[in-house]
């Protein structure tokens, strides 16, 4: 029997046990083919930072363009059927890019392309994935549900890279996208499973909800938006070790696509210490916690970018890993959580803007940096930016909570 207060409390809901179990197949798929498609673009590109960089700001340039209207459908539709819609898309997407892998038909714009076309799917899909976690469990276990999906999503950071990795450097990229379109096939059927009889509804979808209201709302909360300020700055310039690992592990330390692909299995580790701890703990801290521990994770960073060898470096990953993924799920519960429910996925389409639209600037900027002042210098730059937004939103949220007890 799972414990009402404990850990693994929001496994004592069905419908989140059976999605939970769905994600842990399609995570690892996830890891897979973002280890396979870096590794395939400096393949067709010979080693272009520019190029990787490139292609990871057009698959979350969406996130900049669509995420709001996708909190928007959110608060409008359904949320099961919409999420039977985007995880169909993406999963389509994934299964052609492999096959033009493996037919030998693969040319660097099919990767933009269906790059593009997946992160037009996952913009859509991730405002409803995030806000349905709420109807999935009830309010009471949303902090909880949030860390086991994010404990859930890193193991299979810590299993999809090593194994992208290995099948890379014995059957080249192709199986990997095949792995993750098929593993798609899970996340429908559960979804298809899923009894709406059980779902703790606290309003109805809104068909007139609008998108003002949401900015409006979150310009009169200055908790929410000091959270999002923050992670802009440690998503944008922090979050971006799809480049950072894949230009160390080759133009730095000299090594191949198994070893490439390790990094993320590594990096994992510290990822889902993090997730599993925040589950343990039930995190449900406010900004002075987020924005420390943001700073943490930009200070680490810094730490890692002079990191000697390829053994230190990996030995680093974890640490890195471990404050990035607590910030981010801390900082994802208090959003949810303190949103009023009418208006939560509108509230989850600007904090999933916030996190993922500097990414269409910032990967192609960092791509640039690291071919003009060296990979070490920009990933010590990236870090440098984090610790200095975050400790200034932490001063601020500090000075106000001071002038507020007064």
């Amino acid at each position: 029997m799972v414990s009402e207060t404990g850990s693994l409390r929001s496994f004592r809901h069905r419908n989140f046990r059976i999605l939970f179990a769905a994600n842990a197949v399609s995570n690892i798929g996830t890891w897979a083919q973002r280890i396979a498609q870096d590794w395939l673009v400096l393949e067709l590109t010979h080693n272009s930072g520019r190029d990787l960089g490139l292609v990871t700001g057009l698959q979350f340039l969406p996130s900049l363009l669509l995420s709001m209207y996708g909190g928007v459908l959110a608060d409008r539709f359904n949320k099961r059927r919409l999420l039977l819609i985007t995880n169909l898309g993406a999963g389509l997407s994934s299964l052609l890019l492999g096959g033009l892998v493996v037919s030998h038909n693969i040319h660097i714009w099919h990767v933009y392309l269906l790059a593009l076309i997946l992160g037009i799917f996952n913009a859509i899909d991730n405002p409803v994935r995030q806000s349905f976690n709420s109807e999935v469990v009830g309010k009471g276990d949303v902090a909880n549900a949030i860390s086991l999906n994010s404990a859930n999503f890193n193991a299979g950071r810590l299993v999809g890279p090593g194994l992208s990795g290995l099948s890379i450097a014995w059957f080249g990229t192709g199986p990997s996208f095949l792995l993750n379109g098929a593993s798609y096939l899970g996340v429908l059927f559960a979804l298809y499973s899923i009894d709406e009889s059980k779902l703790h509804i606290e309003k109805e979808p809104k068909p007139n909800a609008k998108l003002f209201e949401a900015f409006r709302y979150v310009r009169r909360r200055p908790d929410i938006l000091a959270i999002m300020i923050t992670v802009f700055f440690a998503a944008t310039f922090g979050l971006n070790f799809q480049i950072f690992n894949a230009l160390m592990a080759t133009k730095i330390f000299g090594k191949g696509a198994a070893v490439f692909g390790g990094l993320g299995s590594i990096l994992a580790i510290g990822s889902l210490a993090g997730a599993l701890i925040s589950a343990k703990l039930d995190l449900k801290h406010g900004p002075r916690f987020i924005t420390f521990f943001a700073a943490c994770f930009g200070g680490a960073e810094v730490i890692l970018s002079a990191a000697p060898s390829y053994l230190t470096y990996a030995a680093l990953l974890p640490v890195v890993g471990f404050f990035a993924l607590t910030t981010l799920i801390a900082a994802n519960s208090f959003v949810q959580i303190s949103a009023d429910p009418e208006i939560r996925g509108r509230v989850m389409g600007i904090y999933l803007l916030v996190f993922m639209g500097g990414t269409p600037f910032g990967s192609p900027l960092i791509g640039w940096m690291c071919g003009l002042i060296g990979v070490r210098e920009t990933v010590a730059f990236c870090g440098g930016i984090t610790v200095i937004a975050s400790l200034s939103m932490y001063a601020i949220v500090r000075r106000r909570t001071i002038r507020n007890s007064d």
